[in-house]
């Protein structure tokens, strides 16, 4: 298993990336978009991490003169009920890094098809 992050910066400064759109928008990967989904479902309710993922992606899209049609609501909430569904599967006494690390590990190479998406 790879270790993504050693601490809590690394993760600190994704997530910052993303909020404060100084992460360009190519580089805003997958494992961004995971590792930002896992530091907030740790610290907020599904509910409330569904929000404020769905207003940082919004503002990073805007931000980055991408149009909101990139934005998909069943993904993104489809996503976080998956990586919450993990996260459920740990200890909850692991740390920030650990759980982070281990999403990555799991989800990285994974995808979620939509409804009506044809499969390649």
């Amino acid at each position: 298993m790879r270790d993504h992050y050693q601490d809590e910066l690394e993760i600190g400064a994704v997530v910052a990336g993303f909020e404060e759109c100084t992460t360009g928008k190519d580089e805003f990967t997958h494992l961004s978009h995971l590792t930002v989904a896992v530091y907030y479902l740790r610290n907020l309710t599904p509910e409330q991490a569904f929000e404020k993922m769905r207003s940082g992606l919004f503002r990073f899209l805007d931000h980055h003169g991408v149009g909101r049609t990139k934005y998909n609501e069943q993904l993104t909430l489809s996503w976080l009920t998956f990586i919450q569904s993990v996260i459920k599967q740990m200890d909850p006494n692991l740390s920030l890094v650990a759980v982070t690390n281990a999403v990555l590990e799991r989800l990285g190479d994974s995808r979620i098809p939509i409804e009506g998406e044809q499969t390649k």
